[in-house]
Parts: structure tokens; sequence; C-alpha cells
């Protein structure tokens, strides 16, 4: 049966995970997005060092049981079988989705980027599942030159990508414009500092599922 994507894509960045006892803060994150329902979730590493990424991903996939959710990493396609990750998110510089797809094999997420202003050219023919759109507005935890696109902007590329294809919208998501980017065409809305960076992250994530019934 074909993964059912969910409206949140949480997307756990590096910056938020503290340095100071990271593994049981990490153990105890996953556990509770677990409990609130989380079936899929990206941790992005950016800057870390291979140590620390692969110790983070490690107990990460420990305590977000495989088979219940489905855990995307970022850039490094080539550990995502090591660690039991279920895909990958690639964009420029890293490796394409096709090369990501072959890697991985037939069953694996692939996620790209699909588009700010208009869908990036030919993109919609790459072996992707889901296309990532945006910024929708000024973002923090992701580098970006891209102006937002804002609601309209994800009306825009829904009618030029077609009923057919997954779109995420990311970049500056927050709860308030979560239910407008639905409507105007998102599939889903990837979700970083807005869940992240509050105080209760799994509760806040039961706070959007409330919300976007």
């Amino acid at each position: 049966m074909p993964f059912v994507f969910p409206k949140i894509y949480p997307i756990l960045d590096a910056s938020v995970i503290p340095a100071a006892n990271r593994t049981a803060f990490l153990d105890k994150l996953g556990r509770s997005l677990a409990e609130a329902g989380v079936t899929l979730l990206e941790y992005r590493n950016k800057t870390g060092s291979d140590t620390e990424l692969l110790a983070d991903a490690t107990v990460l996939r420990a305590a977000l049981g495989k088979g219940q959710v489905r855990l995307v990493l970022d850039d490094r396609a080539e550990l995502v079988a090591q660690l039991g990750f279920d895909g990958v998110h690639v964009d420029a510089g890293d490796r394409t989705p096709a090369e990501a797809r072959a890697l991985l094999g037939p069953e694996a997420i692939i996620g790209t980027f699909g588009g700010s202003e208009s869908m990036v050219p030919g993109v919609l023919a790459v072996p992707a599942n889901y296309f990532s759109i945006g910024p929708i507005a000024p973002t923090t935890t992701k580098q970006t030159e891209k102006p937002p696109i804002g609601v309209e902007g994800v009306r825009h590329l829904r009618a030029e990508a077609g009923p057919a294809p997954i779109l995420s919208a990311a970049g500056g998501v927050t709860l308030e414009l979560a239910p407008h980017l639905l409507e105007a065409g998102a599939n889903i809305v990837a979700v970083s500092s807005a869940i992240f960076r509050a105080p209760d992250p799994a509760a806040e994530f039961r706070r959007w599922q409330q919300y976007l019934k």
C-alpha cells in the first residue's frame, strides 16, 4: 500500500537540539512525537559533523518506531539505509532525485525542491514523491534567497503543476497560514520552528492536528 502523506510534515532542524543531554532530549522528543501521532518527520543537519548526524539519527530511529513513523534524512542519501531511515530530501547541490532513487530503491520516500515563483523546469518528471514549494513566508531555519510566495504563490504553483503531484508548502509556515495553504492547493505543510521552538513540540503538533482537521 502506498504511503499516505499527512497534512503536517515536521522538520527537525539540528539548530533546536541542545548540546547538553542531547541523546536524552532526542529520545524523549521522538517518543512524545510518536505518541502525538506524527507519521512523517525530516531530520535536517546542515552544519554538524558526521558523528553528530549519525548519533542524532540513530536515537531518532530508535525512538520513532520503524513502521509507525517514516523518517526522511536531509541531503545524505548514502546514509539512509545504514540508519534505517525511509527516504531523503535532496536539493540543488545534493544528489539528484534520480540518483537517490537508484540508490534507495522504489519504496523510498524521495523529496526535492519543486519551485518558488514557478515550478522548476522539468522537475515534475523526476522520480520524487513530493515537491517542496516556497518559501511561504520569511524563515530562519533554512538558508534561502528566494522571496516569500505566500498563499497566492501556492495557488499559482498548484495550477501550474496540475492536480496529481504532492506539493509541500515550506518555509515560514504558521498555524494561521496552514489552512489557507492547504485550501490553495498544498497537500502538506512542512513545519520547523513553529513546532520545534514551542515549549512542548508534541503538544504543539497535536494543536496543529486539531486545527487542521
